[in-house]
């Protein structure tokens, strides 16, 4: 049922993003050029997700357990902290180069073109960079605040 569930919502989020073009990387890179053809519509995206986002959130957390798990699991650590700042001005500079960002490029696999293909595999690759060096660095004796 979990496996259900979670696939329905992905469908939805990626339907939603498909809807809003936000799966057409020249849609988001025009929100980035406010000199040129900027495009708001980015904007109204994101203003709604966070809405719907703060208002789900007032709602489940209200709710002693979710529906389908023992618990919530929500992230313990609320500091800003170098990898969680560097972690976003590396997403930041991704998007704004690409003009895809993880949740954008996932639908827009469909669609088959290259360069969407490129993003992903460099998103993965990316990832398991990223886990290699947080267990060299703690491997090493650094520190690595989670």
């Amino acid at each position: 049922m979990r496996i259900l569930v979670a696939y329905l919502i992905g469908l939805l989020f990626g339907v939603g993003i498909s809807i809003s073009g936000m799966a057409n990387p020249a849609k988001v890179l025009n929100f980035f050029d406010v000199a040129g053809t900027w495009d708001p519509s980015l904007a109204f995206v994101m203003g709604g997700a966070l809405i719907v986002t703060f208002i789900g959130y007032r709602f489940v957390l209200s709710k002693s357990a979710p529906l389908l798990a023992p618990n919530f699991h929500i992230p313990a650590n609320r500091k800003l902290d170098k990898r969680l700042i560097g972690g976003s001005i590396v997403f930041g500079i991704g998007w704004g180069i690409a003009g895809f960002c993880p949740g954008g490029a996932l639908p827009a696999l469909g669609t088959g073109r290259i360069e969407v293909i490129q993003f992903v595999a460099a998103l993965i690759a990316g990832v398991f960079a990223a886990n290699a060096l947080m267990k060299f660095t703690l491997k090493h004796g650094e520190q690595v605040s989670t």
